[in-house]
């Protein structure tokens, strides 16, 4: 189901597409990075002019597309200046994440045993992303920050998920370093126009 139309948006979901229907997590998650690099880099695909609106006081989410046949979707997220997101995970889907514009800064995070009941987390790694650049989780490697780390640009991001991206876990900081309170968190959408 195509939210509105756009430059390119048949080739962004034929290559979706063929990737989804590679015989493994890797192989899709793979070819579908690849692909979106080259669709982002080619100027192929352009993206509504929505998605370059920021929300007051968070990142903006706005699904471009839904399959209804393969099941993901293609989620475009806006991230004002410093707009970052806590510690989360995908509620164990895969996705491929691409920086369409600006620049975003991604920490992984690797789950250590819990302790006392609370979350305990270890960063295993930091990238600052630009233009064109794409990256993938896939569960159980899935917990990760993403940050805007600009003063005065916005970011954006395109991000397919291998399912409807609902809700997921985040985990919030508990004081004097006692690890993590994990939450669900229901995910929004704003509209596209």
């Amino acid at each position: 189901m195509l939210t509105t139309q756009f430059p390119g948006c048949r080739e962004l979901i034929d290559a979706i597409d063929h990737a989804v229907a590679m015989n493994s997590t890797f192989a899709v998650t793979d070819t579908l990075r690849n692909s979106l690099c080259k669709l982002m880099r080619s100027g192929a695909v352009k993206l509504p002019d929505c998605v370059f609106e920021t929300a007051e006081g968070r990142y903006a989410r706005r699904e471009l597309y839904r399959s209804e046949q393969h099941g993901y979707c293609v989620v475009a997220m806006t991230w004002g200046p410093g707009q970052g997101t806590p510690i989360h995970d995908h509620c164990g889907m895969w996705c491929v994440e691409g920086v369409w514009s600006g620049a975003l800064e991604v920490v992984q995070y690797e789950r250590l045993a819990d302790e006392n009941g609370h979350c305990r987390f270890q960063p295993v790694g930091s990238i600052q992303a630009g233009p064109g650049s794409a990256g993938s989780l896939i569960p159980p490697h899935e917990y990760h920050t993403i940050r805007n780390p600009s003063d005065d640009a916005i970011a954006v991001s395109l991000h397919i998920y291998s399912g409807n991206m609902t809700r997921c876990a985040i985990f919030q900081p508990l004081p004097e370093d006692h690890g993590y309170e994990r939450c669900e968190r229901q995910l929004g959408l704003d509209p596209v126009h």
